[in-house]
């Protein structure tokens, strides 16, 4: 194919069919989408092949990744311009903040933060022995921030996506994460005004971890979790501390008594968390499972394969993309 070729003093050399065809640079938009969306979904490698298989073309490996990581960066610096934000707003459902990190093999690092910002609509009503039976609503909306980068910056760049969305001032709000400090500081630092709850599978878990680490057999360790697990979620931090008053006075002289005291040193960090009852009674969500389901999709299936080596740049645009992907 020939094509002709234009000087302009102002703009430099340029060939005038490439905009008329939309190529920029070595691919078509419609070319750069494809090979996008492939290089989000496979190792760079595979991608390479998956195009050649579907399309019947070929690109190479390192063509893949960068246009990739090119669309990545685009999409993250255009954010703040990003016509989300009303939708966000006019979409039904209560505003829940999920916030949690994974793990994602960087050069230097080794966590990446995830905040998930969701609306979900009340399911049914639950008891305290049908909470764990009940479907959610999925969520009417999704909003994803994700970085590999200081807890502090972090935080600035949450408040700016808090702001974004119009939640940061928001009446009624819920911040939901496991018993991790940084996550509740960033809450305190960044959503002041809302509530907190304690992932219930993390309290839970932890409870177990207690029962087991006093010894005895594995139905002597579910005898001792089920009323822990009934007084939490019934009464909260009131029914909890009764609990494990009485824990400890059962405890024989011969048994530890340090399993209790982490627990209670643990669930001391959250005294105002533990409010279940009043939020799946009305059917609304009491974990964070969400954020840590979208961290499996987002981050793990993608950037934890075997031999991945990720800059510390590229993680968390190319998370953000892969969120944006999935929630259109």
């Amino acid at each position: 194919m020939h094509r002709p070729y234009l000087w302009d003093p102002a703009q430099g050399g340029l060939f005038p069919a490439d905009e008329l065809l939309g190529v920029d640079g070595l691919l078509t938009r419609h070319a750069r989408r494809l090979v996008t969306l492939a290089g989000i979904d496979h190792s760079f490698a595979r991608a390479q092949q998956v195009r050649a298989e579907f399309c019947g073309w070929e690109v190479d490996d390192d063509v893949i990744r960068q246009t990739t990581h090119a669309e990545a960066r685009r999409v993250a610096d255009q954010r703040p311009e990003r016509n989300d934000a009303m939708p966000f707003e006019k979409a039904d459902g209560e505003i829940d903040v999920l916030i949690d990190a994974g793990k994602v093999h960087a050069h230097g690092v080794a966590g990446c933060e995830v905040r998930l910002f969701l609306k979900r609509k009340p399911g049914s009503g639950a008891t305290p022995d049908e909470w764990d039976q009940r479907d959610l609503p999925s969520p009417t909306v999704r909003a994803v921030v994700a970085a590999i980068e200081e807890a502090e910056h972090f935080g600035h760049r949450l408040r700016r996506e808090s702001d974004r969305l119009n939640v940061t001032t928001h009446p009624s709000v819920t911040v939901l994460g496991d018993g991790a400090e940084w996550i509740w500081n960033l809450a305190s630092d960044h959503l002041p005004q809302a509530a907190g709850v304690l992932d219930i599978y993390h309290l839970l878990e932890h409870g177990g971890r207690a029962m087991k680490g006093m010894g005895g057999s594995e139905e002597v360790i579910r005898t001792r979790c089920a009323p822990a697990r009934r007084a939490v979620l019934r009464e909260g931090k009131s029914g909890f501390e009764r609990w494990l008053g009485g824990a400890f006075a059962e405890l024989s002289t011969a048994t530890s008594m340090e399993p209790l005291l982490d627990l209670a040193a643990y669930a001391a960090k959250h005294p105002t968390r533990s409010g279940y009852a009043e939020r799946f009674a009305p059917g609304r969500s009491i974990g964070s499972g969400a954020v840590e389901g979208g961290i499996k999709q987002l981050l793990n299936l993608r950037m934890k394969r075997t031999g991945a080596r990720w800059r510390v740049e590229h993680a968390g645009p190319l998370v953000k993309l892969r969120a944006i992907n999935q929630i259109n």
